[in-house]
């Protein structure tokens, strides 16, 4: 399936990759290969779900009222797909 995007989805998808790139660590990486669909380890996740927060992303499905990000679906589909992309530790929702 082609999905278009629209210019500003364009924009948020480069500053998902500029983000993701510039903070994840080498140890972040290993452990999300290492993630499976029933495990994962429980330091890395966090610590992951630690830098989420501090960019304001950690709840990215959730309502502003409580701590959300407020993204289309869309956005929230290029997050996600961004993540899986780099077989990122999961988020605990």
């Amino acid at each position: 399936m082609q999905i278009r995007q629209s210019s500003n989805d364009v924009q948020f998808r480069d500053q998902v990759r500029a983000f993701l790139d510039q903070s994840l660590t080498d140890e972040l990486r290993d452990a999300g290969r290492k993630r499976t669909s029933g495990w994962q380890e429980i330091n890395s996740s966090m610590a992951w779900q630690r830098i989420l927060h501090a960019q304001g992303w950690a709840a990215p499905d959730w309502p502003v009222a409580y701590g959300g990000t407020d993204w289309s679906l869309t956005q929230s589909y290029i997050f996600a797909e961004e993540c899986a992309a780099r077989m990122l530790p999961g988020l605990f929702r």
